[in-house]
């Protein structure tokens, strides 16, 4: 009896073993594949740093220097006063501190009727434009005209229209109408707040129109469809599919709409020039007539920086209670 005797087979070949030399470019790759973001992004943060983000340091720098007209030459040697500025700014006895709370309270209240007649009128614009009609799109740039205008020709042709004498608003309201029994003041006393707010509201409506009529376009109209099999009017339709399919739109359309009102220079400052009434005396030609009229560089900056802690304050509240209602809806 023989014995075979078989040899052992070798394993079948398995995958080729990757050489440890070939991570290397593959992990530099990875890096480079990463890091091309920050780098693309590396000359708009360099540009931050440089317009904005260097000037607010030196302005909080300011704010802690007794800097007035004796040092405008050489500011970097103004005493060091450390709170005294934020003292006298916030000091509400003082003529100071009142006439800077005064200030606030103006532009908290025009901030709130510019803010909410140019969402209103800018919701109720979109609305009315998602309907199919003969000249909708020429409508639509004509309602954008506004925001297309350059700001300094839009608001010194307002000042020209509200001139008491010769402008168009008095030649309207007055002698075609008969309104009023003489020509009102716009531009000084109480009715000086009503013009900035009509102005404002004329400027920045646009911008809302615009914003909402690009965010009605991702509503579905089988929403509205269903709707109107079901029985439901054009007011239950907006209660109930436009104005909660908008909510996320409208929580940055108001924040954006806030800080860009409560912040404004423009407007206020072409229509009154430096010294506005104190209707309209708005906090940010407060600021201005404080720094540049006084030459209380200290002082102005000292609001300035209030000012720019009040705006961090109310923007983190808003996006904290924004978030937990979208999580909440979620």
């Amino acid at each position: 009896m023989t014995t075979v005797t078989t040899r052992p087979t070798a394993p079948p070949p398995g995958p080729p073993v990757k050489s440890r030399r070939r991570r290397g470019p593959r992990l530099s790759a990875r890096v480079r594949r990463a890091g091309l973001p920050y780098l693309l992004l590396l000359p708009a943060v360099l540009l931050e740093l440089l317009i904005h983000i260097g000037p607010m340091a030196v302005g909080i720098w300011m704010s802690f220097r007794d800097l007035t007209q004796q040092y405008i030459r050489t500011w970097d040697t103004a005493p060091w006063v450390g709170l005294d500025n934020f003292s006298v700014a916030v000091d509400v006895d003082a003529p100071v501190g009142e006439a800077l709370l005064q200030s606030f309270f103006v532009t908290c209240a025009f901030t709130v009727l510019a803010v909410g007649l140019a969402w209103l009128l800018g919701v109720t614009a979109a609305i009315l434009m998602q309907e199919n009609f003969g000249g909708r799109g020429a409508l639509r740039g004509f309602f954008l005209t506004p925001y297309a205008l350059p700001v300094y020709a839009a608001v010194i042709t307002w000042s020209f229209m509200l001139q008491r004498d010769n402008g168009m608003v008095n030649h309207v309201v007055h002698e075609q109408l008969g309104l009023t029994e003489t020509p009102p003041f716009w531009l000084i006393g109480d009715n000086s707040f009503v013009s900035l707010v009509v102005v404002a509201v004329w400027r920045t409506w646009p911008f809302a129109f615009l914003i909402i009529m690009a965010a009605l376009q991702n509503i579905p109209r089988e929403l509205y469809e269903a709707a109107q099999v079901d029985g439901a009017g054009i007011w239950q339709q907006i209660r109930k599919i436009t104005l909660p399919s908008l909510r996320p739109v409208n929580q940055v359309l108001v924040l954006v709409l806030f800080l860009w009102t409560f912040n404004d220079f423009n407007v206020p400052y072409l229509l009154f020039g430096k010294a506005a009434p104190e209707s309209a005396d708005l906090i940010s030609i407060h600021i201005y007539q404080s720094s540049f009229v006084t030459w209380d560089f200290g002082a102005g900056a000292a609001m300035s920086v209030l000012l720019l802690l009040f705006l961090m304050v109310v923007t983190a509240v808003y996006l904290l209670v924004t978030s937990r209602e979208r999580k909440h809806d979620g």
